[in-house]
């Protein structure tokens, strides 16, 4: 049981430590294909924002409560994980439920294998990573900058990118960490800044400031992990094609969520066109999240021994998949207006 003091806490200026809760275990029920899991987090990790540690299977970054950015660790496990917040006890109300969400722990996987299992091609991925669940986010305005920032460049640059972004426009958090720019404060930059402090293409650099007006104007504050603009208002988004919207869905927490136009998808589905793949997703309704997931991980990380741990060719292999495959290999954005 945590401990609480009623004392009232002392300020700390930005980037210094706070005193860690005590690791609380949240399971997962059906298990987490940690191994998976924890590569998707570290091919996505933002520079300055996040870190991922794969030695310990830990991963680390801010969570955004009434209270302000609040550090987090999660050690990721086959059957949940271990947060630690480094914070006082009173932040755990909001942290527990917003890290739940966006691991997926507490779905019942039961349901969505015996779905997909009776489909003869994701079989076999199923039984390989049973308890592969949707990896969401703790920042929607986040996620969808990060993807923007990675379209059609290696998940390298796109890391890379965003690193740039957060030491331009960051302001200091705790814990070390610098937080990820608001939407508010990347609306007021021009987009000939963007592209000089970032090195973006000036295409990607005005979508990059559309998209921050574009939440600004709906009101988006750090944390929320919710869309508050619809598909539509999405796609009028210089830059912005069906695959990004179909993609922040996905990460979103909509678990029927697909994206027919992804590369990697429809290679996996032997080459066939955005329009067929919807058609042969319509068998996993109401797990087509579920679905491609797993199809991306068995075609873009190493596969993974009996025991589930990766062998070091296929560490290796997952490696160089990582650093150098064009992100667009990840989903086609479609139009790029």
């Amino acid at each position: 049981m945590l401990e609480r003091s009623d004392a009232e806490p002392k300020p700390r200026r930005p980037g210094t430590a706070a005193a860690a809760t005590a690791p609380i275990r949240l399971e997962a029920p059906g298990g987490l294909a940690s191994s998976a899991m924890l590569a998707s987090l570290a091919a996505h990790t933002v520079p300055g924002a996040e870190r991922t540690d794969p030695t310990t299977g830990t991963h680390e970054r801010l969570v955004h409560t009434a209270q302000g950015a609040v550090a987090v660790s999660v050690r990721l496990d086959d059957h949940g994980v271990d947060l630690t917040v480094h914070a006082s006890p009173d932040v755990m109300a909001a942290v527990v439920p917003a890290v739940r969400s966006w691991l997926d722990l507490s779905t019942d996987l039961g349901a969505v294998r015996t779905a997909l299992r009776a489909d003869p091609l994701l079989r076999p991925l199923v039984d390989a990573r049973p308890a592969l669940r949707v990896t969401g986010t703790t920042d929607v305005f986040q996620t969808a900058v990060t993807t923007v920032l990675g379209q059609q460049v290696s998940l390298a640059a796109g890391r890379t990118f965003a690193g740039r972004l957060v030491v331009a426009y960051g302001q200091p958090g705790p814990h070390r960490f610098t937080q990820f720019p608001t939407a508010a404060v990347l609306a007021e930059v021009r987009p000939e800044e963007l592209q000089a402090a970032v090195g973006l293409t000036s295409s990607r650099a005005r979508t990059v400031r559309a998209l921050a007006e574009a939440f600004a104007d709906r009101g988006h504050s750090p944390g929320d992990a919710g869309l508050r603009l619809t598909r539509d208002e999405l796609l009028a988004v210089h830059g912005v094609g069906p695959w990004t919207a179909d993609y922040l869905e996905v990460r979103t927490g909509s678990r029927d969520a697909f994206a027919p136009g992804d590369l990697v998808l429809r290679r996996a589905l032997g080459g066939i066109s955005p329009a067929e793949a919807a058609r042969r997703a319509e068998a996993w309704r109401p797990f087509r999240a579920y679905a491609l997931v797993h199809l991306w991980t068995a075609t873009a990380y190493a596969p993974d021994t009996g025991s589930g741990r990766r062998t070091q060719a296929g560490s290796d292999a997952l490696r160089q998949e990582v650093e150098l495959a064009p992100r667009s290999q990840f989903g086609h954005t479609g139009s790029t207006r």
